[in-house]
């Protein structure tokens, strides 16, 4: 069977292949932001556009769609109108609903900055004044899928690359022993993969997937221990299969993604075999720490997310668990529960990044997909609702105990201050030392990037 490439080299005397190095030399130039003095290891640590305040991102992912009127923007109006549908509550959702329901939870003043927190997250309200709650966000449709991929992918249409893959490809890693980019989820969660792809871009920034039901360093990545050869022997034998790989990857024309992407993939596996257990070994963590987290698969994805920034992981990457938890159309006070997962880990993550000096330049988004509407589905659901929803981030150079933007008086729609994802993505970017604009990469003839053609940094949010 032939490759495209190897018919451009048959058919018109070579001239496609020309035209053919041409664009991928044009690529090259393109895609990072030092991109003319670009290292030979592709996870190499680069260089900003400009000083950066975050160095990594951990992203704590409310998959499923948490309910802004329920979380971090309390509604007084609901209590007023409940059970009432106005006519500027009168908007369509994904399904049928009723009037506007009030929340069942009670909103607290916290911290010295008085940032309204709700009831379900005790913990959480104890870092409020770390916390910048961007109320006003919005995304393009009300459906898990494309939500999904908008949120990690900047794009609705699979597979684009996640931002995670972005970051790697952009600004490299600075531990070569550990994947650049790293996902938990115990399971999948709705789209899978996807999520965390590297799509067009090199397979060596693909994020790496971790099941984090089971936290043993053992299990978590399989076959990394050789216990046939030492290490001398295994380092022959990966040099081995390098100078093999580079043999045929050279007859190819030297540019095959796949066989460059194995190349990498296999030095990796090798390096991560001394780091990737240890990494991964909470009972290497003291008694007051593990305490602090609490014990279960997400407490134990949010230490083990510190424990890679803390050695130099670009992106991490936590789902709250497999499937769609938060997505409570049938009663909204599975919330609670839902909120108790993830309370207590996500507070100590905060509190353990600035014990540890990390605080200041780790990035930490909280989020959903969408958020819900302020009207009930079915007698105590709600629905989705891609016009309007709360996250939160916190460190990286944010301001801290600050709402950003609002929602319409019953929490439905953005209205003032609105941000798209797309500019949720620029504005992280931007705290990485990144121009969303530049960091781009040609394919198939168009210069893709996270933000596609959209995105505007919100400059209200950087402390």
């Amino acid at each position: 069977m032939l490759t495209r490439r190897d018919m451009l080299h048959r058919i018109g005397t070579g001239f496609g292949v020309i035209g053919l190095a041409s664009l991928m030399d044009e690529q090259r130039l393109l895609a990072t932001p030092q991109a003319a003095n670009r290292p030979a290891s592709p996870l190499a640590p680069r260089a900003p556009h400009f000083a950066a305040k975050a160095k990594r991102i951990i992203h704590v992912f409310m998959n499923g769609g948490p309910s802004q009127v329920d979380t971090f923007d309390p509604k007084p109006a609901l209590v007023r109108y409940n059970g009432q549908r106005p006519p500027s509550a009168d908007r369509g959702s994904e399904r049928r609903t009723g009037g506007l329901m009030m929340s069942p939870f009670r909103f607290n003043r916290c911290g010295q900055s008085g940032l309204p927190v709700s009831e379900i997250f005790p913990k959480i309200s104890e870092c409020a004044d770390d916390l910048c709650v961007i109320r006003s966000m919005y995304t393009n449709v009300p459906n898990h899928e494309p939500s999904l991929l908008m949120m990690t992918c900047g794009e609705m249409q699979p597979v684009r690359p996640s931002m995670g893959s972005w970051l790697v490809y952009g600004l490299g890693t600075e531990n070569q022993n550990l994947p650049g980019f790293v996902t938990m989820c115990p399971g999948f969660p709705v789209v899978g993969p996807a999520l965390w792809s590297n799509s067009f871009l090199p397979g060596i920034f693909q994020g790496a997937h971790i099941n984090n039901s089971n936290m043993d360093p053992r299990r978590v990545l399989q076959n990394l221990s050789n216990t046939f050869l030492t290490q001398p022997a295994q380092r022959e034998q990966v040099e081995l299969m390098r100078r093999l790989n580079e043999m045929h990857l050279a007859q190819r024309g030297g540019a095959d993604n796949p066989l460059e992407a194995r190349i990498q993939s296999m030095e990796m596996a090798f390096r991560m075999q001394f780091e990737a257990q240890e990494v991964f070994d909470l009972n290497r963590e003291t008694r007051a720490t593990r305490d602090l987290y609490g014990r279960g698969q997400f407490n134990d994805a949010c230490l083990v997310a510190r424990r890679l920034v803390e050695r130099g992981v670009r992106a991490v990457q936590i789902f709250t668990g497999s499937g769609q938890p938060w997505d409570d159309h049938g009663n909204i006070e599975n919330h609670r529960n839902n909120a108790r997962t993830v309370d207590q880990p996500v507070a100590a993550l905060l509190k353990d990044l600035k014990s540890r000096g990390l605080f200041e330049d780790t990035l930490v988004l909280w989020g959903g997909e969408f958020g819900r509407t302020p009207t009930s589905e079915g007698a105590t659901g709600r629905d989705h609702n891609s016009l309007g929803f709360s996250v939160f981030l916190a460190g990286g150079g944010v301001k801290g105990g600050y709402a950003w933007g609002a929602s319409d008086e019953f929490g439905f729609a953005a209205q003032d201050g609105r941000m798209h994802v797309h500019d949720l993505h620029a504005t992280m970017l931007h705290l990485m030392g990144i121009n969303h604009e530049r960091l781009t990469y040609r394919y198939s003839g168009r210069d893709f990037r996270l933000t596609d053609v959209s995105g505007v940094v919100n400059h209200n949010l950087i402390a």
